[in-house]
């Protein structure tokens, strides 16, 4: 028996949002999705520079005047199979989202002709059981290519983002390298309709909760009259525009720079796009001037045990140790730093600043933050990462992490949770392990480590 459900919308008035406050202390939660695309697959780079329209002369506006929403038509819709369990659900979801301010039109307008997409779900519950190793990840955000439209789009948005650099202080370098991984300078933005993922993923995914918190942000923004609910699309995941913001923290980041009056982070203009991530960046702290990491050279004595984020030394006192630049001086002292070894002692090591805790606010995955500020150090004429990296060394899956985790708790080392993920926690428990067994210290989940625990 099928069951029939039609949707019918109306237009109304606007809703208002405040910032949030923030701290910029080392990340642990990020309110990014954690599972979403690194960044667009190498297929999809466009071969040569990325055109999109020609910024205008920005204002600085941090909210959208009051208006009306653009609500868009609304298309009626017969539901039946999936649909109908996905329906039973935002029925429910109603009286939620009216408690959060949502009125009645806009929460019909919102969902009409929403269906519940399996391909989500697909992706949601499948993505790669093997992780790229570090330098894969980087192959790809800082290719030559990459490289090459990020210089191309700094020099055609020049204007927009000096005067986005000068307003927030954030270097437009560090800006333009988030949005080439992101998004490709604009050129993958995403095309799922996220009012319709988001439902999916809230009803059916793996969490539900935090989803659900997604698509009542995105209903705000309807709200506000900054997008229509027809026009907001992006990844499957809920990330949107150039930038690809969540819709939470559109809410408390997003501006309306070239002051037309909307947050439009969804346009052929990136300008509002590019505004919004350097005010995003300097509400959690970004110190312009100060690197986000510096790559080291460090002496053979070096315990690798101590590359670890809650031993910060000034660049001079680390200097004194003989850790210095890869030309051999001391680091300049732009403030406490803490010794990185991204992929254990066989591979390259940096001297990381505050900043590079503030790029985590964007994505905590270590490899995200090194891809973006190597990618901002390239598009600055500085030369790539000179240590080799470990290439030898095979990706280990989420399951054979999950199984390091079993045989350190098994053995008495004390790992909070397991996850597969491989957090300082679990780093803690690899290295006093690794003390244990007389093996240098350095953190580093692989296959040697595998084996040394009995696998």
């Amino acid at each position: 028996m099928k069951t029939s459900i039609w949707i019918s919308a109306a237009l109304f008035t606007l809703m208002a949002q405040a910032p949030q406050a923030a701290i910029a202390a080392p990340v642990t939660h990020s309110p990014r999705p954690e599972a979403r695309p690194e960044f667009p697959p190498s297929g999809s780079h466009p071969t040569g520079p990325v055109v999109v329209a020609a910024a205008t002369a920005p204002r600085t506006a941090l909210r959208p005047a009051v208006r009306p929403a653009n609500l868009g038509e609304a298309t009626p819709i017969r539901a039946s199979g999936k649909d109908v369990g996905l329906w039973n659900w935002i029925n429910g979801l109603r009286p939620r989202a009216a408690a959060a301010g949502i009125l009645p039109q806009v929460f019909d307008a919102s969902f009409a002709g929403v269906r519940y997409d399996p391909r989500i779900i697909a992706l949601d519950r499948n993505q790669a059981e093997f992780s790229k190793q570090i330098w894969e990840y980087l192959d790809s955000a800082v290719s030559a290519q990459r490289v090459s439209n990020g210089r191309a789009a700094l020099a055609r948005h020049g204007t927009a983002l000096n005067r986005i650099e000068a307003r927030y202080g954030v270097e437009k370098e560090v800006v333009t390298a988030i949005w080439g991984l992101e998004s490709a300078y604009g050129a993958a933005r995403g095309k799922s309709p996220l009012i319709e993922s988001l439902a999916t993923l809230a009803y059916d995914g793996r969490r539900g909760a935090f989803f659900e918190e997604e698509l009542i942000a995105a209903l705000k923004i309807v709200q506000a009259g900054d997008v229509s609910p027809r026009a907001m699309t992006g990844s499957w995941a809920g990330a949107m525009g150039h930038t690809q913001f969540m819709p939470s923290s559109y809410l408390s980041y997003a501006v309306d720079f070239n002051g037309d009056g909307r947050r439009d982070i969804w346009s052929d203009d990136p300008t509002d796009a590019l505004a919004s991530t350097a005010a995003y960046l300097a509400h959690f702290g970004w110190k312009q001037g100060q690197p986000w990491g510096v790559e080291v050279r460090l002496p053979a004595n070096f315990d690798p045990a101590r590359a670890r984020r809650d031993v910060m030394r000034n660049p001079s006192a680390w200097a004194a140790e003989g850790i210095g630049d890869m030309t051999g001086r001391a680091v300049p002292n732009y403030g406490k730093a803490s010794i990185l070894l991204p992929a254990g002692s066989s591979g390259p090591a940096f001297m990381i600043f505050d900043n590079f805790s503030v790029i985590e606010r964007y994505n905590k995955a270590n490899s995200y933050v090194i891809g973006v500020g190597h990618l901002s150090d390239r598009l600055r004429g500085e030369p790539g990462i000179q240590t080799p990296w470990p290439r030898h060394y095979r990706a280990i899956s989420a399951g054979q992490k999950r199984e390091i985790q079993n045989r350190l708790r098994s053995r008495g080392f004390s790992v909070e949770k397991i996850d597969g993920l491989i957090g300082p926690n679990t780093i803690d428990a690899i290295r006093a392990f690794q003390r244990s067994a007389g093996l240098r210290a350095d953190g580093y989940p692989s296959h040697d480590l595998l084996k040394a625990l009995g696998g």
